[in-house]
């Protein structure tokens, strides 16, 4: 599916233009629920993009905002119309958790994405061997296949083409280096590294074991940037998800880890040595 039409993007859409609305309008949420007779938490669902909107209630919405420009009235009821329907991660909905789903109906619509894993390969650069030598080890065989899937799939909606954002990654060496699925899987594992080395839109880099104790040393994270909205900040792991955008001091700081161990990691000819060695110890084992 094409990332302009997915409704997690429509709904996005929505998102922001009724939010920005709201204020223009000096309204507060609750004001705007009084007004409309409306539950308090509906309007709280729709201005985080978590819902689809009928064009009825969005009439209604517009009306009260004094929201009169056409061309913005046309646009917006027709987000409202495809924000309703699956997203294309909808068939792997076994193995998506509702956190992991609103990250990614945030991520379709990114301008640049920025990660780092302290101890394995993030999903978006994992090949399918890695990918089910990981998956087996962590979930029941029944899901195995669907959570692969959605990573190849993900990967494909990110790396194929020329539209899409720019992916910013820091692979970390004890990442690199770990042997998950053994020697055969792992050559072929920094092979794909190395390719992704070319790809346009993609930037690698390697935290050496020397770089010691950062902020984020035992936690993956991921930074979305969007060029009409604020940065967002996903911490993976148990009781991670996303952040609220009001944590400012939160995403400061990751974002300060991020510039922090990004300035210190191997990128270039450092990294493709560092990268070419350990396969050459791959081939020796």
């Amino acid at each position: 599916m094409p990332r302009d039409i997915d409704p997690s993007l429509n709904r996005r859409r929505l998102r922001i233009e009724l939010r920005k609305a709201r204020e223009n309008a000096g309204l507060t949420q609750r004001d705007a629920t009084k007004a409309l007779e409306w539950s308090l938490s509906k309007l709280i669902r729709i201005e985080a993009g978590t819902v689809s909107l009928g064009v009825t209630d969005l009439r209604a919405l517009l009306q009260l905002y004094e929201v009169t420009d056409a061309a913005l009235v046309a646009e917006l009821e027709d987000a409202a119309r495809g924000s309703k329907g699956q997203s294309w991660w909808a068939q792997y909905s076994d193995v998506v958790s509702p956190q992991y789903a609103l990250y990614l109906g945030y991520e379709g619509s990114a301008d640049t994405i920025r990660m780092y894993n302290p101890t394995i390969l993030p999903g978006l650069v994992q090949t399918e061997d890695y990918a089910t030598a990981l998956v087996s080890a962590l979930s029941p065989e029944s899901l195995l296949r669907q959570q692969v899937d959605l990573r190849l799939s993900r990967q494909e909606r990110f790396f194929d083409g020329s539209d899409g954002p720019r992916i910013d990654i820091v692979l970390d060496e004890a990442a690199v280096r770990r042997q998950v699925g053994g020697p055969a899987v792992m050559r072929r594992q920094i092979d794909h590294l190395l390719s992704l080395t070319e790809h346009p839109r993609t930037n690698l880099r390697v935290l050496p074991f020397s770089a010691g104790a950062h902020f984020s040393v035992a936690t993956p994270f991921i930074l979305l940037s969007f060029r009409d909205d604020d940065d967002l900040l996903y911490v993976e792991g148990p009781g991670g998800g996303l952040s609220s955008r009001d944590d400012l001091a939160l995403m400061a700081r990751y974002q300060e880890c991020f510039e922090e161990i990004s300035a210190i990691a191997y990128e270039g000819d450092r990294m493709t040595d560092l990268l070419g060695a350990v396969r050459e110890s791959l081939d020796n084992s």
